[in-house]
This record gives structure tokens, C-alpha cells and sequence, in this order.
């Protein structure tokens, strides 16, 4: 085993002992505790922990993530996911987090991946197409990168509703939000991108609300 390997091995035996001292019963509670109030669908960036910048321990958040945080109709493990958390855990919030300074968002602007990432991130570049006029306005790099950034978790949070899952739990009248963040790695803050939807909630309004909140943050 490589030094790097057993690195990790010592720490995971470190941070046992340490939650063990400060807690002797920890990890006989967590035996029996999935209960999230939250799924939280996020990028598979490793600088975006969503326990960590949440302050919430194991147990309380259920976590999807993958590159660019897409939710795709296509993809049977994120929906598995979805599934999995509205129907069994009951959670009764969904959150779609995205973040500024995104590798995804900024190689489907360049068309810079190649391989399956490329196949990937074209989930991406219809939502940079779908908002070409707005993306294109912003001139500067870093910024039309967390400007699209945030126009996909809009995109996404909206496939969310739309799914049949959702759906069918709000046919049910589960009480079931979908919201959508965006997370800072300048600051650490998380920052609401206005997309707030539950049963009785019209998606084009909200979609509308959340854009126009998108917009004015970049000046347009």
C-alpha cells in the first residue's frame, strides 16, 4: 500500500478515536439513523463537501453528486436517488447545489473535455444554449462561468420538479420543496439563486422569479 493509501487509513483511524472520546455512544446512533430532512444533489468537486458547509452531521443530509450536478431524465442513478429519498427516506427537501469557479461549467464552455466527459457536459451546453443571449453578454471568464453555473442549477432544479417522481409525490400532497443554491468557494457561503417550488407552486413563475434574481446579480 502506497504512503498516500495508508495517510488516509491513519486518519480515518484518528477521527474515529477523536468522535469516539467526545461521544462514546456516536457510532452506535448513527446504527440506526437515516433520517435526512434533505437530498442534496451537488457537484462531485472535491473543494464542495456538502456536511462540512452545512454544519450537519452524518445522517442528516442524503447526497447525490456528479459532475456539474446534472439531472438528467436519462440518468437512472441520480433518479434511483431521487426516488430513494422522496419515496422511502421521505426527505422534504431537495437541493440543487452548484458552484462558482465550476471545472464542469468552464470545459462545456471552452469544449475543452474530451471522451465521455464530453458526452457529459453537452447537458451543460444546452443550458448555455437555452440562455445563449444572457451568457454571451457577460465578457469576462471567471464570470460567465459562475453566471452559467447558476443558470444550471435554475435548469436543473426545474428537471427536478419535472420529474415523475416529484410529481407523483406532490400528486400525493407530500410536503416537498425544491430549491436551488449556488456555493461560493471565495467565501464559503451558499447563496440562494431564488428557485424555491413545492406542490402548489407554478414552475414557470418560479423559473422566472429565479432568473430574473440571476440576471441582476451580474448587472443585466
Amino acid at each position: 500500500m502506497t504512503q498516500r493509501l495508508q495517510r488516509l487509513l491513519d486518519n480515518n483511524r484518528a477521527w474515529a478515536r477523536h468522535e469516539a472520546e467526545r461521544d462514546p455512544a456516536y457510532f452506535s446512533k448513527l446504527l440506526d439513523q437515516q433520517a435526512p430532512e434533505y437530498l442534496w444533489i451537488g457537484c462531485s468537486d472535491s473543494r464542495v463537501p456538502a456536511n462540512q458547509i452545512t454544519g450537519l452531521a452524518p445522517g442528516e443530509v442524503f447526497v447525490h453528486r456528479n459532475v456539474g450536478n446534472l439531472v438528467v431524465h436519462t440518468d437512472l442513478n441520480c433518479l434511483a436517488v431521487i426516488d430513494f429519498a422522496v419515496d422511502l427516506l421521505q426527505v422534504r427537501h431537495v437541493i440543487v447545489v452548484g458552484h462558482h469557479g465550476c471545472s464542469g461549467v468552464r470545459m462545456a464552455l471552452r469544449r475543452s473535455a474530451g471522451g465521455l466527459a464530453e458526452h457529459w457536459l453537452r447537458h451543460l451546453q444546452d443550458v448555455q444554449g437555452r440562455h445563449a443571449s444572457l451568457v454571451e453578454s457577460v465578457t469576462d471568464a471567471d464570470e460567465k462561468v459562475n453566471l452559467l453555473a447558476e443558470l444550471n442549477v435554475l435548469e436543473q432544479a426545474s428537471n427536478v420538479c419535472e420529474s415523475t417522481i416529484v410529481r407523483e409525490a406532490w400528486r400525493r400532497h407530500a410536503d416537498l420543496t425544491v430549491s436551488g443554491w449556488i456555493y461560493s468557494l471565495r467565501d464559503g457561503l451558499l447563496i440562494d439563486v431564488g428557485f424555491n417550488v413545492d406542490g402548489h407552486t407554478d414552475l414557470d413563475s418560479a423559473r422566472a422569479a429565479s432568473l430574473a434574481l440571476i440576471r441582476s446579480r451580474y448587472g443585466r
